[in-house]
């Protein structure tokens, strides 16, 4: 069969499992408006994370035809465009099977690695969707219908983005450095606004302001609808507005998470599977962050220097230095930075404030 065809079977038998998680959790399980517990926030939390290790599993076992990879020639091309700095050359004078091995070895470690970055720094992405909730006085009960419209909208400007980000890196190979300048300076910002108070104003937004002048707005959320006939008039409900806030805000924020994943990888592939399995998991993540969100008091500090060592990984990388960092060193290091900002949140909780 050839390769071309294999990585299309590949890519169209992905797209029908994610249609198809999709439909199950946000068409069967989810019709009715209801404040979502804690409980059934970490339940379904363990399964997105499951399904995401469960498809590690089978990039270990087939990752290869995610390219349509069946002889050397095809391997080495694939290695040579993708993998040239994270697969040592030998691997290449090895026999086909032991090769192959090597690679799908491989591509596992950066899909889990790339999986752990946009995972954790979607943490910060919920901190804003609360806040955007609260400005919009969202009910509690409607939370999970617009986080679905807001999944399915990510996972379109994703594909989008991953793949344009990917060509252009393939072309100009420096756009690395420039992405890696960026996320230090994200990472420094992120540490110095740590303990800054976030507030939304939603008259303010030029994308509240642009849909208002176009419709008329419904002055309250009555239900989970985003558009209204009211005597043959057309409106569009708060809930909409703050749906369009929650979507240009991901954005934004894949303009970090998306050059940190090309750190560990330049495959658009694998960049777009982990994308996709923690963007599904986004929405059980979100009810389990924002009940216990205020444990974690040192976690934005870990999101920081998360962002600034993957940021100075790009630029070591990148030439004239040239430098060869392992991507078992970065997923270590990862899991080290989230764990210690875990643990000290834990065990050095925040001092209850005197009162005058």
């Amino acid at each position: 069969m050839h390769s071309s065809l294999i990585e299309t079977l590949f890519f169209v038998g992905f797209t029908v499992l994610i249609l198809s998680l999709l439909t199950l959790d946000l068409g069967i399980f989810e019709k009715k408006d209801r404040v979502v517990s804690f409980k059934r926030a970490l339940v379904t939390t363990i399964i997105w994370i499951s399904i995401a290790i469960l498809f590690g599993v089978v990039v270990r076992f087939f990752g290869n035809q995610m390219h349509g990879i069946e002889d050397k020639q095809a391997l080495t091309e694939i290695v040579n465009k993708y993998h040239e700095k994270t697969l040592s050359k030998t691997t290449l004078d090895m026999p086909y099977d032991q090769a192959v091995n090597s690679y799908n070895k491989q591509l596992t470690l950066e899909y889990f690695t790339g999986y752990i970055i946009e995972y954790s720094l979607s943490i910060d992405n919920i901190f804003v969707m609360i806040l955007i909730f609260s400005s919009f006085c969202v009910p509690a009960q409607y939370f999970k219908r617009v986080l679905m419209w807001g999944i399915l909208g990510a996972i379109i400007m994703r594909f989008l983005f991953i793949f344009a980000a990917g060509a252009l890196i393939q072309k100009y190979e420096q756009v690395l450095m420039l992405f890696g300048i960026f996320l230090i300076y994200s990472g420094i910002s992120m540490f110095i606004k740590r303990n800054k108070k976030e507030e939304v104003h939603p008259e303010k937004n030029p994308i509240v302001k642009f849909f208002s002048k176009l419709f008329p707005v419904t002055p309250t959320i009555a239900d989970h609808s985003f558009i209204k006939k009211i005597d043959g008039k057309t409106f569009i409900t708060p809930l909409l507005l703050c749906l369009t806030v929650i979507e240009f805000t991901d954005i934004l924020f894949a303009v970090d998470s998306i050059p940190a994943i090309f750190s560990v990888t330049k495959d658009p592939y694998i960049v777009f599977f982990s994308n996709i399995f923690a963007i599904l998991g986004l929405r059980s993540l979100f009810f389990l962050v924002s009940s216990i969100i205020k444990m974690f008091r040192f976690l934005k500090i870990g999101l920081a220097v998360l962002l600034s060592f993957i940021g100075l990984k790009m630029i070591l990388e990148c030439k004239p230095i040239d430098m060869d960092i392992p991507t078992s060193f970065s997923l270590m290091s990862i899991l080290a930075i989230l764990v210690i900002s875990i643990l000290l949140s834990i065990f050095i909780p925040e001092k209850n404030k005197v009162k005058k």
